[in-house]
């Protein structure tokens, strides 16, 4: 699809002459000749590439308002901004409001075009490099086969199922860990600013769509009450504004922390937890799902390659230092570490298995082992091994005693009498 440019002027033989530059070069264009059609086009549809004039019907500042307008939108589109009443002041003003480039009139058409051409350039490499973080992020699947990560799958795909209306309709991500204390507010619930311009929150961006608080638990006490309100009310204000904003999204909430511990110490609303906490999904840490190591493994290891267009890594998933680490990043600490094997492309198993050892060796349980096992009587070293090991093997084959048994080399009958002269609790 050729590249939509965007061109506001008021003056006719301006518009047309930057129209016929841009046609001449290539790229398609859409044209507005006052501020009201400038935001039409611009709600319409967003184009790749902008270029405003400051100064059209509206006011002095027309071109600096369309220019959040689109921030407000999309912060990747590169927007031109020409006046033939330039100033320092006015320069510094729209590059700060996010301008790609600013240029006076009368202008150099070369130098425009320069201009237009290193923004469609900007524009393309920012939705590339979207693109490309989308596929090798955001499209992985639910992967894992323990009893947690099976009922998982169950349950999120009943829901999908259930709501699928929204599937074509935005999704919205804000992390409360992430946000400025001060911005809150802002990022939620969006802000009307004394130029007339607005700022849209995640909440009026996720209209008709999901909104999804990453560790929800994060919010300060007052926003969250806000966000109670909002739920009962389906309305809310904008920061500064006067008028209510109606808003139809489905709220989906994260958190790492336990939510009845932090309203036990005062930092949740119980009211809010009650109103979020409709729907109940609790993920086991990863190293709580050994069995499901080696699948991920398997499926990283083939998304990972066909993202980097490279021979699909062979990576031994049972690789003692990857079944026994801690995996305080869960999955996406496991995630990260096949990334890194396929960025060094490894040609043996032994340089992988070195590139693994290297990468978890802080936390490396054979390590761990070994200190222990030094300190003790050769028995009670023999003793805490077995337990430790056993233990694992159990949870990789996911309490699959059979399994287990056969992996290990021992008869059923043994493995439970060894179990439970260890004093290991076995489970389903």
């Amino acid at each position: 699809m050729s590249t939509e440019i965007l061109i506001v002027d008021d003056n006719a033989d301006i518009r047309n002459i930057i129209n016929e530059l841009i046609l001449d070069a290539g790229y398609k264009t859409r044209l507005a000749a006052n501020f009201n059609q400038a935001l039409s086009e611009i709600d319409k549809k967003l184009p790749d590439v902008a270029i405003l004039d400051v100064k059209l019907d509206k006011g002095d500042n027309d071109g600096i308002e369309l220019l959040s307008h689109i921030k407000s939108k999309n912060k990747n589109v590169p927007v031109i901004i020409i006046s033939g009443h330039a100033n320092i002041e006015m320069a510094v003003k729209s590059l700060h409001k996010g301008a790609f480039e600013f240029i006076e009139k009368p202008f150099d058409s070369d130098r425009l075009l320069n201009f237009i051409k290193r923004a469609v350039e900007n524009f393309n490499l920012k939705k590339e490099n979207q693109e490309y973080e989308n596929k090798l992020f955001s499209s992985y699947d639910i992967i894992g086969n323990s009893k947690n990560i099976t009922n998982i799958k169950e349950l999120i795909a009943r829901k999908i199922h259930k709501n699928s209306k929204r599937s074509k309709n935005p999704f919205v991500i804000l992390n409360g860990a992430l946000l400025d204390s001060n911005k809150y507010e802002l990022e939620l619930f969006g802000e009307e600013k004394e130029n007339g311009s607005i700022s849209y929150g995640a909440l009026e961006k996720a209209n008709s769509g999901t909104l999804l608080i990453d560790q929800v638990s994060e919010i300060p006490l007052d926003i969250q009450s806000k966000i109670l309100r909002v739920l009962t009310d389906q309305k809310f204000k904008r920061v500064n504004g006067s008028n209510d904003v109606t808003v139809d999204a489905r709220l989906v909430c994260s958190s790492s922390k336990d939510l009845k511990k932090e309203i036990e110490i005062g930092n949740f609303r119980e009211d809010l937890f009650h109103r979020i906490n409709v729907f109940e999904i609790n993920i086991e840490p990863l190293n709580q799902r050994i069995s499901d190591i080696p699948l991920l493994i398997n499926y990283f290891s083939k998304k990972i390659s066909e993202n980097y267009n490279i021979k699909e890594l062979n990576i031994d998933e049972n690789n003692s230092y990857i079944l026994n680490h801690n995996w305080q990043g869960n999955v996406r600490e496991l995630r990260n570490l096949i990334e890194r094997i396929a960025i060094l492309q490894p040609n043996t198993k032994d340089k992988i298995s070195n590139i693994i050892k290297e990468s978890l060796k802080n936390n490396n349980f054979d390590d761990q082992i070994a200190e222990n096992s030094l300190s003790v009587p050769l028995k009670e070293a023999r003793e805490k091994f077995e337990k430790e090991y056993l233990t694992i093997q159990l949870k990789k084959f996911n309490g699959n005693i059979s399994k287990t048994a056969s992996f290990v080399g021992m008869e059923r009958s043994a493995l439970h009498r060894k179990l439970k002269g260890l004093g290991i609790k076995e489970f389903n």
